[in-house]
């Protein structure tokens, strides 16, 4: 089983940058997008042989999550279930036989740590949520996740540190989560690994320069990490300022 998953920072942008090329080519079995940034009919993906579903948020142009599918899913559910969730659109969850499947666009704590607070609400509401699907099956969370979790993880970690996406209490909530019986997939594989980035600035020359964060995940439930076959990130696509990442299991 192949899934991919990407933050595509406008799915029309990245259609017109080569998001379909791509999305052929790796011609996963789950394909999981977020920040669509559209609402229902202002896009048609010709996606022969994929089941689709969108969450789409209220405000326009904004936030949003889609999931294509080869297999149709025994149930879908958008949102977490609360009022104060679900209109942006950030969270959908797929189950089949065997696993859950939870899409996710994270909310961003913003550069002066505005939506902390409604950040580390979201973090607390969100584990719950996991954890009660973990008490059925299985689950794969991936998404835009927007934390850096370790300094491995960002390239300028010393002027990072207190900042959106590298604060104390963001990293700590993955931790928790990662300690309740959770597996980042990446670092499964490749533990000690530097430079391995989801997201760049687009100011002038530092993707270039991989000057970059690591704030996109494939997580699993750690009873199904023998299962995991490897776990990429395909940072030569182009298309938006994060790049897909991969996930093959059995």
């Amino acid at each position: 089983m192949k899934l991919v998953s990407w933050n595509v920072n406008g799915i029309r942008a990245c259609v017109r940058k080569g998001f379909l090329d791509y999305f052929h080519e790796v011609n996963a079995d789950i394909f999981c997008i977020q920040e669509t940034k559209l609402q229902e009919g202002q896009i048609q993906l010709d996606l022969k042989g994929y089941y689709q579903y969108w969450n789409y948020a209220i405000r326009k142009g904004y936030s949003g999550t889609a999931i294509f599918t080869k297999k149709k899913p025994l149930s879908v559910t958008y949102g977490l279930g609360e009022e104060d969730t679900h209109p942006e659109g950030r969270i959908i969850t797929m189950e089949f036989e065997k696993f859950y499947l939870v899409n996710v666009y994270t909310p961003n704590s913003q550069r002066t740590l505005a939506r902390l607070g409604v950040r580390i609400e979201w973090e607390d509401k969100l584990f719950n949520y996991l954890k009660r699907l973990d008490d059925v099956k299985p689950i794969i969370l991936c998404g835009d996740l927007n934390v850096a979790h370790q300094e491995i993880d960002l390239r300028n970690f010393k002027t990072n540190h207190g900042n959106s996406g590298f604060t104390k209490e963001e990293r700590g909530k993955m931790t928790e989560l990662l300690e309740s019986g959770f597996v980042d997939s990446l670092r499964y594989f490749y533990p000690d690994t530097e430079g391995l980035y989801t997201w760049w600035s687009y100011m002038k020359t530092v993707r270039e320069r991989n000057i970059g964060w690591r704030i996109d995940y494939f997580i699993v439930s750690d009873r199904v990490a023998n299962r995991l076959q490897d776990s990429q990130i395909h940072a030569q696509v182009l298309g938006s300022d994060h790049c897909p990442i991969l996930l093959e299991m059995e």
